[in-house]
C-alpha cells in the first residue's frame, strides 16, 4: 500500500498532481498496489484526483478528515467513520469567541463556517466540491462532526499553539496541517490509526505499508510505516520522523522520483 498526503506531498504548488506524479502511481497501482490518498479533506474535494490517478476500482479507498474517515472510493460508503457531537466543541468555541478566533466545524459532507465568529480564510482555501453553510454555533445541526479548524495567519497560529488551553489538548487531538490550518480531531484519530484500519481490512500489516508526507498531520502514518518518507520540503519534525527523505521536493516530482528509484532497486 502506498498511501500519500496531498498538499505539500502530491500537490505541487498550484494545487495539481504532476503528469510524472500520475504516471508513476497509475502504474503501480496497475501492478496491484493499493494507493490511498490521505487527507484532511472529503472525498468530493478530492474526487477530480482520484479519477486522475484511476484509483475507482472495488478495491480503492481513502482516508478523510485526517483520519475520521476510511471511504470506500467507488459508491463512497465508509469503511470507518469516528465523529464528534455538537457539544464536543463547545469549549474550543468558548476559547474562540474569548479571542476573536475563527473557527469552522466540519460534519462528513460539508462545512459550518461558524458566524457568529470573525469569518476565517478557510472556505477560500479548501473550494471544490464542497458545501458550505454559515451558521451560528447554536444553529449547527444535531450530527456527527469530523472536526473542526482553526483557519488564520501563520502568526495567530503560533500564538494559539502556544496558548493553547490544557482542557482542550485534552478534548482534542490537535495537529497543524498547513501553517494557516490548526485542525481539532477526535483523539486517538489520525491518518495512522486510519490507515491501520484499511490495512487490517485487505489483510495486510504495516510492513506492507509506504507512506509520503511533509507535516504535523503525517507524523503518526510517517512513523507507522514499514517505508515513511518525508518529502524534501517537509518540516524537521516529518523528516526526523521517516526513515527515508526524498531528494526532490512536492514542486518538482519528489514522489515518483522517489518510487522510480525505491523499486528499481527493490522488485
Amino acid at each position: 500500500m502506498i498511501a500519500l498526503d496531498l498538499d505539500n506531498t502530491l500537490l505541487n504548488s498550484d494545487k495539481k498532481i504532476s503528469e510524472a506524479n500520475t504516471a508513476a502511481l497509475k502504474k503501480l497501482h496497475k501492478a496491484g498496489k493499493a494507493v490511498v490518498l490521505c487527507t484532511g479533506r472529503p472525498i468530493n474535494a478530492i474526487w477530480d484526483w482520484l479519477k486522475q490517478l484511476g484509483l475507482m476500482n472495488e478495491k480503492d479507498y481513502s482516508v478523510n478528515f485526517n483520519g475520521s474517515l476510511v471511504i470506500h472510493n467507488v459508491d463512497k460508503k465508509p469503511l470507518m467513520e469516528k465523529g464528534m457531537k455538537r457539544d464536543h466543541f463547545t469549549h474550543l468555541h468558548e476559547f474562540c469567541e474569548a479571542h476573536n478566533y475563527p473557527l469552522d466545524i466540519l460534519d462528513f459532507n460539508g462545512v459550518y463556517p461558524i458566524n457568529d465568529l470573525p469569518l476565517s480564510g478557510y472556505e477560500k482555501r479548501l473550494g471544490g466540491n464542497m458545501h458550505f453553510l454559515h451558521v451560528p454555533f447554536a444553529k449547527i445541526p444535531d450530527v456527527d462532526y469530523s472536526k473542526a479548524v482553526i483557519c488564520t495567519e501563520p502568526a495567530t497560529l503560533d500564538k494559539i499553539v502556544a496558548e493553547m488551553p490544557a482542557q482542550l489538548s485534552k478534548e482534542f487531538h490537535i495537529v497543524r496541517s498547513q501553517p494557516m490550518i490548526l485542525e481539532f480531531l477526535k483523539p486517538g484519530i489520525d491518518k495512522g490509526s486510519a490507515l491501520d484500519v484499511l490495512l487490517d481490512h485487505l489483510g495486510w500489516t504495516r510492513e506492507n505499508l509506504m507512506t509520503f508526507g511533509d507535516a504535523e498531520n503525517d507524523l503518526e502514518m510517517l512513523a507507522s510505516a514499514g517505508v515513511g518518507v518525508s518529502m524534501a520540503n517537509g518540516t524537521p519534525e516529518a523528516k526526523k520522523t521517516a526513515n527515508h527523505v526524498t531528494v526532490l521536493d512536492n514542486n518538482h516530482d519528489g514522489v515518483a522520483d522517489f518510487l522510480k528509484t525505491y523499486f528499481a532497486k527493490n522488485e
